[in-house]
């Protein structure tokens, strides 16, 4: 088969690699990829937003299958040009990308279908939202009903950082991600990021994991698209995931077919593990990032094969293979992230890495000038180690990010502590 996968980040290489694995693969592409990727398939020059170049590069090459990575392609209606065209896409229509394009769809599409989630109110108006949120008091969730790359969400533990988020999200600085918000009710419980793979009708249990949001150690400073994440996470346990598929996954694939909207792709629920049971926090329509460079290294079976049963609406019964084994990874990001990333330096030591054993590296923002690899985003690579449980995976992790040479950037050294905590 001949492959396109679009998208540029830690995501997309975890993603080629589990493909280029693949015996089904012929020829991977990727658009527009990354320095990492390039060893591993064509990489081709497309704008992701221009789904007719796109479709048009698909009929040339003779493309049996597209894997969309990042969300706006989805929310903006890639797969529906794509399958009018006759060419097969992994990822929801546009219709069903609601789940995640619009955070105040997703509220009312989970009351209608009483899917567990915190009580919530929609505002077009930093007045009424204000007396909202001072009606509720503090701690309460303020959040950008539109797509933003993860920096939409404000956790406010008082009013004045209530309020300012609600100017902030309507003084534009969001576009149109920002043109309305959700309030919602604070949550108490452990965060854990939970996908299962769709063909429609059926959803089968894929993998857990957890992230770090924060940029600061111990959960501190603001929110990014993730600083580190771990898979299998440890609260989820048989039957944690058993309530999950039923109480959440199950009847969100119901209610999308009675809405016309049959979801197909995979779908990650974000939750809280609150002490009366799962609580459905936002939906997302893709794989994770920076959770899929967790949970790929530990898949057992061909992707490619899982994801084209996906699309064509074949799905087994049968669970995917996962490794019992643990996969940590952790963010490299450039010193000014997540406001404007310092770019341009320079990044070395990254074969030294790569060389360990148990140890993946993924590029997340990276570009070559010559032989030098140059720092060129805000969340820049990823380093994943493997080990038998959080503990030795952290080892691993941590032990390649000290042979890489990169003063221009910084990471976290407490992923992982969430985990460790129930070690104890």
């Amino acid at each position: 088969m001949n492959v396109l996968l679009l998208g540029s980040g830690g995501r997309e290489h975890a993603l080629a690699i589990a493909l280029a694995k693949s015996p089904l693969l012929e020829t991977l592409f990727v658009a527009p990829g990354n320095p990492g990727m390039a060893s591993l398939g064509q990489v081709v020059v497309l704008d992701l937003a221009d789904h007719s170049a796109i479709a048009s590069f698909c009929k040339v090459m003779s493309i049996d299958l597209v894997v969309v990575g990042p969300e706006a392609p989805l929310v903006a209606g890639i797969i529906d040009h794509l399958t009018a065209a006759g060419i097969k896409a992994f990822g929801p229509s546009k219709a069903a990308a609601r789940l995640e394009g619009s955070k105040a769809f997703a509220k009312d599409f989970c009351r209608r279908h009483a899917i567990p989630t915190a009580a919530y109110a929609c505002f077009t108006d930093a007045v009424s939202a204000k007396a909202y949120a001072r009606e509720k008091g503090a701690p309460i969730v303020i959040k950008a009903d539109g797509l933003a790359a993860g920096k939409g969400v404000t956790v406010a533990m008082s009013l004045d950082e209530a309020e300012a988020a609600i100017d902030t999200i309507f003084s534009g600085g969001l576009g149109q991600a920002g043109d309305s918000i959700v309030i919602e009710d604070f949550l108490e419980g452990e965060e854990v990021s939970f996908f299962a793979l769709c063909d429609g009708t059926r959803a089968l249990e894929f993998a857990s994991a957890q992230d770090h949001k924060r940029v600061g150690e111990g959960e501190s400073g603001p929110n990014t698209g993730g600083m580190g994440a771990y898979s299998p996470a440890p609260v989820m346990d048989a039957k944690m995931r058993e309530r999950v598929m039923r109480e959440i996954v199950a009847p969100t694939l119901k209610g999308m077919t009675a809405t016309g909207a049959p979801f197909k792709g995979v779908l990650f629920v974000g939750l809280m593990i609150c002490a009366d049971g799962p609580k459905l926090i936002e939906y997302n329509v893709r794989f994770g990032d920076p959770e899929t460079q967790a949970i790929l290294p530990r898949l057992e079976e061909d992707l490619l094969a899982l994801l084209l049963a996906c699309v064509e609406e074949r799905l087994s019964e049968r669970q995917p293979r996962l490794s019992p084994l643990t996969a940590l990874s952790v963010v490299l990001a450039a010193k000014g992230y997540p406001g404007a990333p310092l770019r341009g330096s320079e990044i070395r030591g990254i074969a030294r890495a790569e060389a360990m054993p148990f140890v993946a590296i993924t590029h997340a923002g990276t570009k070559r000038e010559g032989q030098k690899l140059i720092a060129d985003g805000g969340r820049v690579l990823n380093v994943t180690g493997i080990g038998t449980d959080v503990a030795e995976a952290r080892a691993r992790a941590y032990a390649a990010i000290g042979t890489i040479d990169w003063p221009g950037g910084f990471f976290r050294c407490d992923i992982g502590w969430q985990a460790l905590k129930h070690d104890r």
